[in-house]
C-alpha cells in the first residue's frame, strides 16, 4: 500500500489536476498496484484529508508538555523515525496537532513497521496537505523533501 501512496504523490502533488477515483484506480491497477493496495491507499489519503480540514492543525501554537509514545507506536514505528517527529516538532516545521496527524497516519499503514525513508514521506505528504500557503508552506515542504532525498547524515565540524 505504501508504493500506491508514495506514487499518487509524486504523480499528482504538484499538479492541478486530479483523476477521479475510477480513474486513478484504473491508472493504478495498470502500473501493476493490486486492488487492495489501492483501495487501502484510498481510505489513507481520506482520511489525510479529512483530517487536515480541521482548524487545529494550522494552529502555530505549540505546547511545552511531553509526549510519551505509546508501546504500540514504539512497536510499529522505529526509533529513527520517532526522533524524526520529535526533531520536526521542536524545529517547529511540525505543530502538535499536526505530529499527532503524522503518528495517527503512520500507524493507520498496514505494515508491521514503519522506517525512516517511510515516514519522511508520510511527514512530507501530510506537511502539504496540511493547509499552509505561500511562504511557510513552501520553506517547510523544502526542508521535509531535502531531509527526504539526504542519503547521509550531516558531518559535524
Amino acid at each position: 500500500m505504501f508504493e500506491v501512496l508514495v506514487y499518487m504523490f509524486e504523480n499528482y502533488i504538484d499538479t492541478q489536476f486530479r483523476p477521479d477515483q475510477d480513474t486513478l484506480s484504473k491508472e493504478l491497477s495498470a502500473a501493476g498496484f493490486a486492488e487492495y493496495d489501492i483501495n487501502s491507499a484510498f481510505n489513507w489519503f481520506n482520511e489525510l484529508e479529512r483530517l487536515t480540514k480541521q482548524g487545529d492543525i494550522y494552529s502555530k501554537a505549540q505546547s511545552h508538555s511531553t509526549r510519551i509514545f505509546t508501546e504500540d507506536e514504539r512497536r510499529k514505528i522505529s526509533g529513527e523515525s520517532l526522533g524524526l517527529v520529535v526533531f520536526l516538532t521542536q524545529a517547529n516545521i511540525l505543530n502538535t496537532a499536526q505530529r499527532e496527524l503524522v503518528l495517527d497516519l503512520a500507524m493507520n499503514l498496514s505494515q508491521l513497521k514503519i522506517n525512516i525513508e517511510e515516514m519522511r514521506w508520510i511527514v512530507l505528504m501530510t506537511t502539504w496537505g496540511a493547509g499552509k500557503t505561500g511562504a511557510d508552506k513552501t520553506r517547510d515542504y523544502l526542508f521535509i523533501e531535502d531531509a527526504l532525498n539526504q542519503t547521509e547524515k550531516p558531518t559535524l565540524h
